[in-house]
């Protein structure tokens, strides 16, 4: 191992380690440091195509492009896609292996260990340091024998770590001083300081907070990092919609699928409606989004009775617009002969676009430059497990390599681009939709340097970490 390394590790899962991670990468970034991010394993449908093949978390994804690189499979060896409540599908090195429960997937930690080992003397071999980002609590007493992420994977390395704490949730104090507590001798060890994040108001006014912090742990305070909503960074995960509140007279709604997937895909579409159950308010675009299992959330639509309620919504004018599960559920429909995700050999669509879709083993992970039908290009990605195909002809979505994409007809659209909805430009031509266009990414990741800079003690950054 040539690089350097430090873990962001956290009190508890949605602490900020993303955010925190991504910070400290383009913080080394513009120090001039060829820096790489690594997380061994994750746990995210949001996932992204590389260019070189496979898929890892957009949380990674994100870092790369803070370090200045083209994101790498190896950044992210091991990624778990739940598909249902006890099992995932599970991607190594970019590619499927298997769909595993949480049991089985236990079982095969020291396989996995040695994938996660592999892919870090790769990235340490070739860079100077690396950005590690741990995974939920760094003390889970239940998974300490099967850690590949944590402490499981530092400590055979001596890696130090920055302990992040979120104050906005409460109980600053218990965690860290318990995470700290919970810690083996030689875990302990590594942990070289920690960083209070999301403080609202004035962060001077914790000093005396984090001063009895340090005493406790014995451990120094990086900064108390303040809450700042305005920088936009793509979640790891969908926690933060369920959150999310019913908007008044927003023009469009999304289903909220169990299994949801990619759902960076709205990310412009901020006034949205997330709907679990009917809503008889009229809109003008509904959205079935990517889901990780489309016969199991076929089921859950129906049961929820969100059938109906999409052909009168249909009926009385808006758009439907399906993508790449969603799409899926849209057509007449959706066989699984090889039963990839379920014991079911077909299942009835909704019928509402003129296509059939089988599902394969094969999975297809792409990025892309699409064109819209009046010819402005977009950037969009693949990740789908199925081929979907037309019984007639119809009017395409867009256009990918010199073929057609997608299908559009009777007011229903569907596509496997991923990405497409966060084109303005696709969103005025298709549904009429007038938004403001996404920040702009190497200005939200200096402004995350920038945010970093101005709340760490920069001499204790270095002395703990970089020297």
């Amino acid at each position: 191992m040539h690089a350097k390394a430090l873990m962001v590790g956290g009190t508890a899962s949605h602490v900020g380690k993303s955010w925190m991670a991504t910070a400290i990468c383009r913080w080394l970034y513009h120090e001039g440091v060829k820096v790489a991010p690594f997380k061994a394993q994750n746990m995210s449908n949001n996932s992204y195509p590389c260019t070189e093949g496979g898929e890892i978390g957009r949380a990674q994804v994100a870092q790369a492009q803070a370090c200045g690189l083209e994101p790498s499979a190896d950044m992210n060896p091991v990624l778990l896609k739940p598909s249902s409540d006890v099992g995932s599908q599970v991607v190594v090195h970019g590619k499927v292996w298997r769909n595993l429960s949480a049991r089985s997937y236990y079982e095969q930690c020291g396989f996995l260990r040695e994938k996660v080992r592999e892919s870090f003397l790769r990235l340490a071999s070739r860079f100077e340091f690396i950005v590690i980002e741990g995974a939920g609590s760094v003390a889970e007493l239940n998974l300490r024998q099967s850690d590949i992420v944590n402490f499981g994977f530092v400590s055979q390395f001596k890696i130090p770590v920055l302990l992040v704490a979120d104050i906005d949730r409460g109980g600053v104090f218990a965690s860290l001083y318990g995470t700290v507590a919970l810690l083996k001798p030689s875990e302990r060890k590594l942990v070289r300081a920690f960083a209070i994040n999301r403080f609202r108001g004035d962060p001077t006014l914790f000093s005396d907070g984090a001063k009895l912090i340090e005493r406790k742990t014995g451990r120094p305070c990086l900064g108390v990092f303040p809450f700042d909503p305005s920088i936009d960074l793509d979640q790891e995960d969908s926690v933060d919609l369920d959150a999310h509140h019913v908007t008044e007279g927003s023009k469009v709604a999304i289903i909220r699928f169990p299994h949801i997937s990619n759902h960076t895909d709205f990310r412009l579409l901020r006034d949205s409606c997330w709907i679990r159950d009917p809503d008889y308010r009229k809109f003008e675009v509904l959205i079935l989004p990517g889901t990780k299992s489309t016969m199991s959330d076929l089921e859950w639509l129906r049961r929820r009775g969100l059938e109906p309620w999409l052909r009168w919504q249909h009926d009385q004018g808006a758009k439907i617009l399906g993508i790449c599960g969603g799409y899926q559920m849209l057509g007449i429909c959706v066989r699984d002969p090889e039963h990839v995700e379920s014991p079911i050999d077909a299942m009835n669509g909704l019928g509402l676009l003129p296509v059939l879709t089988t599902l394969r083993a094969k999975k297809v992970t792409r990025a892309v430059t699409a064109w819209t039908k009046s010819g402005a290009s977009f950037t969009a990605y693949e990740i789908h497990m199925g081929e979907t195909v037309p019984v007639r002809e119809e009017d395409h979505f867009a256009s990918v390599d010199g073929r057609t994409e997608g299908m559009c007809c009777n007011g229903c659209i569907g596509t496997y681009l991923h990405g497409a909805l966060e084109s303005a430009v696709v969103l005025r031509e298709y549904l009429s939709l007038e938004v403001s266009p996404a920040p702009n990414r190497e200005e939200v990741y200096d402004r995350l340097a920038e945010w970093f800079a101005d709340a760490a003690d920069i001499e204790l950054f270095r002395k703990c970490f970089l020297g």
